[in-house]
């Protein structure tokens, strides 16, 4: 009997403080977010300001009704983030959120409704708004991206890598407005690629092995321009006395 009475107690005992766990969590999830409630991780670039400005919630917000995937998304696009992830939280109270910055390597110039928007262009390509960069990241930058577009960003990053396997040095990359691209080489100058993204790796092992031809005859004539928009015929035009 004894036993069976301690069972039961026991019993009645969990089921309260499951009762009592659960009101206590659904309170905690009905309660509104403010601002002070988020919590940044992974960089000290962003403020919790920049995160409510940069997303369509409107806080305070209940906690329970935060769409999470929607903030992510808007914070990636809106910060210019490589990732970012978002939680919510009982213990401590409010969101996580954890940022990935992009590092840039290149300035960038984007062309929107006919205006000029200056910023930065990362590894894989990616566009980074001007204000959503470390300074410190900025020292070493030479290559420039004029006329930079969505649809460039596999083209900018097959170039990028092609930067860390070759020896030529691109310091200046240009897509026209219906996206002939033209770059300059340090030595090599001006050199035409044109519209076949598909022809971009072929096209960069030409520029290499001209780079390097030229260096063995140290750059004896002066260039002014190298056609590639047909690689198998090259094309190089120099400077006449």
């Amino acid at each position: 009997m004894k036993n069976q009475k301690g069972t039961k107690n026991r019993s009645f005992f969990f089921l309260i403080s499951f009762l009592f766990l659960t009101s206590f969590l659904s309170i905690k999830t009905l309660k509104k977010v403010n601002t002070r409630d988020i919590r940044i991780s992974g960089s000290k670039l962003f403020s919790q300001n920049d995160v409510v400005r940069s997303s369509s919630v409107n806080f305070p917000i209940r906690l329970i009704f935060v769409k999470t995937n929607l903030l992510e998304k808007e914070l990636k696009q809106n910060l210019s983030l490589k990732n970012v992830s978002v939680n919510r939280e009982l213990f401590p109270f409010g969101l996580k959120v954890h940022i990935n910055t992009r590092i840039p390597i290149a300035y960038g110039e984007r062309i929107i409704k006919e205006e000029k928007m200056l910023g930065f262009i990362d590894k894989d390509g990616s566009f980074i708004n001007k204000h959503n960069v470390d300074e410190k990241n900025l020292e070493k930058l030479t290559i420039q991206v004029f006329g930079w577009k969505e649809k460039f960003k596999n083209i900018l990053s097959e170039i990028f890598i092609a930067l860390e396997n070759y020896e030529f040095e691109i310091v200046k990359i240009t897509f026209s407005p219906d996206g002939f691209l033209i770059v300059e080489e340090k030595d090599l100058k001006t050199i035409f690629l044109g519209f076949k993204p598909d022809l971009i790796n072929y096209q960069l092992q030409i520029i290499n092995n001209l780079k390097n031809e030229f260096e063995k005859n140290g750059f004896s004539i002066k260039i002014d321009n190298i056609d590639l928009t047909n690689p198998n015929k090259p094309k190089i035009k120099v400077f006449k006395p």
